[in-house]
């Protein structure tokens, strides 16, 4: 027995703007996030772009939004200024842009900088010159200045116990 489709049967494929809600209701996307995934996922270039500007309209996709959310998940995650600005300008946020949302969640970078020095070494201090150095490169790469680095391992001081055997 045969039966007949149905007009409009072959719509069982989501539309680009449910696709990118759905996208959204898990967690915030940037547009050019969004864009790239559905694009990923063989939708119309053009349909894409349409759904994208209703979801603007509506408020649903905010860059500003996504920016805010990124800046305290590096925050937290123990990220510098360099790390996230350089994240956000892959998601097609200005550096400017990434400034002022950095700037706005006033972060304490020689606090940020020691929290991250405990996570990684705990309470102890830096053995010698090279292990501080060591340590400064980790924070470097983590995307801290270089000023507030240097005076932060500085002001660290070295260990006098690590030298013993335990």
């Amino acid at each position: 027995m045969r039966r007949r489709a149905s007009p409009g049967a072959n719509n069982d494929k989501p539309s680009a703007y449910d696709k990118a809600l759905g996208l959204l209701a898990r967690r915030e996307h940037s547009a050019r996030e969004l864009k790239s995934k559905l694009v990923q996922r063989g939708l119309d270039a053009d349909e894409s772009a349409k759904a994208l500007a209703q979801l603007k309209e509506k408020n649903y996709q905010s860059d500003a939004r996504f920016g805010e959310m990124l800046v305290r998940s590096r925050l937290e995650g123990g990220y510098g200024e360099r790390w996230i600005v350089a994240e956000l300008r892959t998601h097609g946020i200005t550096e400017a842009k990434a400034r002022e949302l950095i700037e706005s969640a006033e972060p304490d970078w020689p606090e940020l900088i020691r929290r991250q020095l405990w996570r990684r070494y705990g309470g102890k201090g830096a053995k010698d010159f090279a292990e501080r150095n060591k340590r400064a490169a980790f924070l470097l790469r983590r995307g801290f200045d270089a000023a507030t680095v240097q005076s932060i391992t500085r002001t660290e001081g070295f260990d006098e116990s690590s030298g013993e055997s335990d």
